[in-house]
């Protein structure tokens, strides 16, 4: 069988219920619920929480939340990879062994059905570990910067100074969306950037990793826009 699993831990600090705070009056986490469901890739749509109230919300718009996350694994300090695997081996104890997974971040309202599927069809067709969501940097990491505490500036590469643009490598980052992933691959606990992972390259405009209230902001402002355009369904 194959699952989706969303993990949604309680006790967001920067931005308080951050899992189910009201994104375009509905709860953040229902984006992901929906584009999952909606995808047809999964037998099982799973809510990792450690969080009662996340857990009432995942159920009411379809998720299932079969269990509550143990709390050595909801702390501000575990990764993602040991609460999927959490999540694997817990199905696969309690219901059927599991062939795929996708883990699928809670904070990710511009997450469409289509790209989980064209997502999982990249992960089956290259036989890879992990096909995982990026995007570009939308200016050059050759020649970014750093200010010190003294306020002073100074370029972390500073040979680059007068390499054009368009001379260097682009660069890409973790989008923030979504992993996809074989389970025993998942089990082991393997990193997700390596040679055996492909890629699923999204757009910059639907893409925003949502941290602080800025990123909040800023994520409703795209949304808008592309909800004007028929872009989210």
């Amino acid at each position: 069988m194959n699952i989706c699993t969303i993990p949604a831990r309680g006790g967001s600090k920067r931005i308080p219920l951050k899992n189910i705070k009201p994104f375009d009056n509905k709860p953040i986490i229902a984006y992901s619920i929906k584009a999952a469901l909606k995808s047809n890739c999964f037998d099982l749509v799973i809510v990792s929480t450690d969080d009662n109230q996340i857990a009432e919300v995942a159920k009411k718009y379809g998720a299932q939340v079969p269990f509550l996350r143990p709390e050595d694994l909801s702390d501000d300090f575990t990764g993602t990879i040991p609460v999927v695997k959490h999540t694997i081996e817990w199905v696969e104890n309690n219901i059927s062994p599991v062939e795929d997974v996708c883990c699928l971040y809670a904070t990710a309202p511009f997450i469409q059905p289509k790209t989980i599927f064209q997502a999982y069809k990249k992960l089956k067709e290259l036989k890879s570990d992990y096909c995982v969501s990026v995007t570009s940097f939308s200016s050059p990491i050759q020649r970014s910067i750093r200010i010190s505490q003294d306020n002073e500036v100074s370029m972390f590469y500073p040979e680059n100074f007068y390499t054009r643009s368009q001379d260097l490598e682009l660069a890409y980052h973790d989008a923030g969306q979504f992993y996809w992933g074989r389970a025993e691959v998942f089990k082991q606990q393997k990193p997700l950037f390596t040679k055996n992972t492909t890629p699923y390259i999204l757009p910059r405009y639907l893409v925003q990793d949502i941290d602080t209230p800025e990123d909040w902001k800023r994520a409703e402002l795209i949304f808008q826009i592309l909800k004007q355009d028929g872009e989210m369904c």
